[in-house]
C-alpha cells in the first residue's frame, strides 16, 4: 500500500471537510425544504438583490455557470420573484419573496450555528492560515472568482455598484 503525499492528503481533508459541513447544512435546512446550494442562492439575493440571473450566477461557488435550475425550483417554492428589471423592462431581475427573505434569514441562523461549531474547534491563527493556504488554491478559478467577486462587494459602500460583476484578478 503506498502512502499519500502530503498535498494528496490536503486535498482529501478539504473534501471530507467540505462534505461535513454540507452535511450539517443539508440535516439543519431539511425542515425548511431547502438544499445548501439553494440556501446559498437565498443567502446572496439577500444581501445583492435584486440580481439577474448572470450576475447571481457568477457570485455562486455552489454551482457555476447559469443556475437557472436552482432559481427555477425556488421560484415554484414562493421564495424567489422574477420581475422586470426597474433600468431595463427587457430584463428580468431575481428578488427575494417574503417567504424568501424569511428563510434566508432562518439560513443565515443555522450558518452562524456552523460557524461557532467550528470556531470552537480551530483557533484564529489556524484559520488565517487556512485562508492564505486556500486562496492560493483557488485564485484565479472560476470558484475562487465567484467568491472574490462577493468579498469584494460586500466591502463596498451602499450604492457604489452593488450589482457590479466585474471579475477580480
Amino acid at each position: 500500500m503506498r502512502s499519500m503525499q502530503p498535498i494528496e492528503e490536503v486535498r482529501y481533508l478539504i473534501l471530507a471537510a467540505q462534505r461535513e459541513g454540507n452535511r450539517f447544512l443539508a440535516e439543519a435546512l431539511q425542515p425548511l425544504g431547502l438544499t445548501p446550494s439553494q440556501a446559498e442562492v437565498l443567502r446572496v439575493l439577500q444581501d445583492w438583490q435584486p440580481l439577474a440571473l448572470i450576475e447571481l450566477g457568477s457570485l455562486l461557488v455552489c454551482e457555476q455557470g447559469s443556475p437557472s435550475r436552482l432559481v427555477a425550483g425556488l421560484v415554484a417554492s414562493g421564495h424567489i420573484a422574477r420581475e422586470p428589471s426597474p433600468e431595463d423592462k427587457r430584463k428580468v431581475v431575481l428578488t427575494l419573496t417574503t417567504r424568501g427573505r424569511t428563510a434566508a434569514s432562518q439560513v443565515e441562523t443555522i450558518e452562524s450555528a456552523l460557524y461557532s461549531a467550528l470556531s470552537a474547534q480551530v483557533s484564529t491563527q489556524h484559520v488565517e492560515a487556512m485562508k492564505h493556504a486556500l486562496w492560493q488554491i483557488v485564485r484565479g478559478l472560476p470558484a475562487g472568482d465567484a467568491l472574490a467577486r462577493r468579498m469584494q462587494q460586500a466591502q463596498r459602500p451602499p450604492g457604489a455598484g452593488d450589482t457590479d460583476t466585474t471579475p477580480v484578478s
